[in-house]
Formats: structure tokens, sequence, C-alpha cells
């Protein structure tokens, strides 16, 4: 008996109201499916007020007025959007009990949708000085990573967002949301510390991890964010599937949906701009392919080649049709550039290459400094080639094309001459931190 009346109290009452209203909110698309996705904010937010009505009916019966704010400041703050009568409701729940860590936590996030992210750290920090959670510990990794200052701070900023990040996995391993932060601190990370290929393999498979999760895998960051990813090693295929998964699981987000037509618009002009050889003239192909010599190889034309570990390696020439969709360790291929594919991204820089043979192939360089793209006319040499069929089938549109990825300018020789240190940038990638 004494149980029963535990377990139907008006505050446990209220606390299973507002458990079932984030429940409803987080299993929505894995209920109700990807087609029902646009209608999730509507139907949240109809279900918020109705939760709202039902707490505050219980008000006068629920004798912890800490507890009935927290709970009043957790419905209002359900949806992505900043609400001030949420604010208001964490910030006496905190002032009447300040060992309320899910009301600091709540408040945090209230903090980061207003876009005041001093104050959400703040938040999350008083939060874990009570008690270390997974909650806090994601929230501030997220945090860290928005917080402004010079190059080398951010960097440790990133450091020690990973580090946060990682102890809210070790707290609970199950807990997808805490896997895509780490995925996210992880893709900051590699874009921060000189572009380490364990650090990325590290963040898809955080990404994985998440997506086991169905609260996570119904959360549009995970996939445009990994989308990104996607795009940046060239898996077209998936990088589409991802934008075009975000934007149906948010269908306001406006910037999923203009990333995916990018992304489409921008292989298609390669598509079209190899097979018309850049547009250029037949007579103007004859004219630049007759100049192309050994001088062309540079460095590369006693048949070696100093890779970027330091080890030099012999090299002989070849023809682009006789590459392989692989690296092509000891081979060096040479050409003219024909065309630059227009992009909106600056990253990475697209041309088209021709060699004697008068194949043409995209080319995709990584890491150039803005306004050290090749020209038209240029000749370019590139040791061991990473040559990759890229082949597309996305919403009725057929792609297939072949491209050369080069991750850094250092290694390519133009016109005879070998790009120096000047001539490369580190990437930056944009990743969705909004809602994570």
């Amino acid at each position: 008996m004494a149980e029963e009346e535990r377990v139907s109290s008006p505050l446990d009452q209220a606390v299973a109201f507002v458990d079932e209203l984030y429940h409803f909110r987080d299993h929505f698309v894995d209920r109700f499916g990807l087609d029902r996705a646009g209608d999730k904010e509507t139907e949240v937010q109809k279900m918020m007020g109705e939760c709202l009505t039902k707490v505050e009916s219980l008000q006068g019966d629920i004798k912890n007025k800490a507890q009935y704010h927290l709970l009043r400041g957790r419905i209002l703050n359900v949806t992505s959007k900043y609400s001030q009568e949420a604010e208001e409701a964490l910030t006496k729940a905190v002032k009447l009990d300040p060992r309320l860590v899910e009301a600091w936590n709540h408040l945090g996030e209230c903090y980061w949708k207003k876009e005041d992210v001093s104050a959400a750290k703040n938040c999350f920090t008083g939060a874990l000085g009570h008690s270390k959670n997974k909650v806090s510990l994601r929230n501030l990794s997220m945090v860290l990573r928005q917080l402004s200052g010079p190059p080398v701070e951010k960097v440790k900023l990133i450091e020690e967002s990973v580090e946060r990040a990682k102890e809210a996995v070790q707290l609970d391993i199950t807990d997808g949301r805490s896997w895509l932060i780490l995925g996210n601190a992880y893709l900051c990370e590699f874009f921060s510390s000189g572009q380490i290929p364990k650090v990325l393999k590290q963040c898809m498979q955080a990404y994985s991890q998440a997506e086991k999760d169905p609260v996570a895998r119904g959360n549009p960051d995970l996939h445009f964010n990994r989308a990104m990813t996607y795009k940046y090693q060239e898996d077209y295929q998936k990088a589409l599937d991802g934008f075009s998964i975000a934007s149906q699981l948010d269908p306001s987000w406006m910037e999923a949906k203009v990333k995916e037509t990018e992304l489409l618009n921008y292989l298609l002009d390669i598509q079209k701009m190899i097979e018309l050889k850049g547009k250029m003239k037949p007579r103007k192909i004859e004219s630049l392919l007759s100049s192309l010599s050994d001088r062309d190889l540079g460095p590369h034309a006693g048949g070696q080649y100093t890779n970027k570990t330091g080890n030099v390696v012999s090299l002989s020439q070849c023809k682009l049709a006789e590459l392989q969709p692989k690296v092509n360790y000891g081979k060096v291929v040479v050409g003219k550039v024909v065309c630059s594919i227009n992009s909106t991204d600056l990253v990475p820089f697209a041309f088209c290459l021709i060699d004697a043979d008068k194949m043409c192939v995209a080319v995709t360089v990584y890491n150039l400094a803005q306004g050290a793209g090749m020209k038209i006319g240029d000749s370019v040499a590139i040791p061991e080639p990473v040559m990759k069929k890229v082949k597309v089938s996305h919403k009725g549109t057929e792609i297939s094309f072949s491209s050369i990825q080069v991750d850094s300018p250092r290694c390519l020789v133009v016109n005879g001459r070998k790009l120096g240190i000047n001539k490369e940038a580190l990437t930056v990638l944009s990743v969705s931190a909004v809602s994570e």
C-alpha cells in the first residue's frame, strides 16, 4: 500500500507526464516513420501544451517547489526553440535547490538555444560540480567547441571537448547522443590537428555507434555531419543519402536541402565538363597537348619522388587510362588543365586534366590556399595518384566519372615546378552544432 501511494503521488504523476512527453519527442521518427518526420515539431508542441496543463493542475499538490519549476521548465524546453518561460522556470528551480543537476542541464540547454555560449558553459560546469553525469559532459563538449579564441587556444578547447565527450560515453556506452557528440568532437579535432586519418576513423566509428540508438538516429545532425564527412572522403553516394535523410528528418532545415542540391549539381557539372573536355575546341586541345614534354614532370622527370613519409620512391610515367581505382604506387601522370569546376564550396579545388591520349579526368585538390588554384593551360604532374571511380544514383539521376584525389598541393608539379608550403592551407569543415 505504501508503495502504491509513493508511485501515485502528485510529484510522481507529474514526472511521468514529462517523461512521456520526452519519450514521444525522442522516439517520434522511430514510432511514426520518416514520412511523418515533418509533423514532429507540431505534434510535440501540441503534446507540450497538454502536458503543461496536466502538471500545472498539480501545482498545489506538489510540495517540492524546486521540482515543480524543474518539471515546468523541462516541458517548456522540449522543442528546439528558445523559450524565455523555460529559462525563468529553470532559474527558479536552481535558486530554490542549487543541487538540482537536471535543472542546471536544462538551463544550460536554454542558454545554448539563446546562443549565450558562456552562460551555457557555466551551467554545465556547475552541474558537474555537484555530480558527474553524461548530459553535462556531452553538453560541455559541445559548448567548448563553440568558444572563441586564438588558434592555439581553439585546438586546446577541441581536445578538451573530445575528452569530455569520451567521459560521457564511458558513463553510458548505449547512449547514442553521447556517441554523436563524440563523433562531432573527433571531426573538429581531425580538421584542427593536421588531419590525422586515425582521428577521422574514430569519428566515423562514433557515428556508427550513435546510429544504433533510435534517439540519435532520429537526429538530423547525425546524418548531416556524417554526410559532410562522406563528401570530404568523396563517398558521394553516402553524402547525398545523408543530406537527404537530414532534410527529411527536419524539413524546415534548408541547409541540408541546399547541400544536397549543390552536391548533385556539382557532380553533374564535373561529369559534363569531363565529357566535353572542358568545352575546349579540338584545335585548342591539340595545341595544348603538343607542348607537353618531360620538363612538365619537373623534379619527377628523373624517375624519383619523395613521398609524404619522407621516403624516396621510384616513379614511372603512365597514361590516365592505365590508372587503377586505388593508390597507384610508383606511377606519375601528367596532363593539361582544360577547365576548373565551379563550386559553392572552396574545398576542394577541382579541375579537369587531359593527357596526351586525350583522356580527361577530374582532379580534386584539398588544403589548397585560396587563390592558388590551377589555370587553364597549366601542365600538372601528379605522383602516385589516387584514382576513384565515382558512381552515383540519386533520385533518378545517374552520374559516373573518374577522379583523382589529391590530399595536399605540395605533391603537385605545376608547369615544371613543385608547389611549395605557401600553396597549402588546412581545410576547415563546417559542423552543425545547433541542436546536437
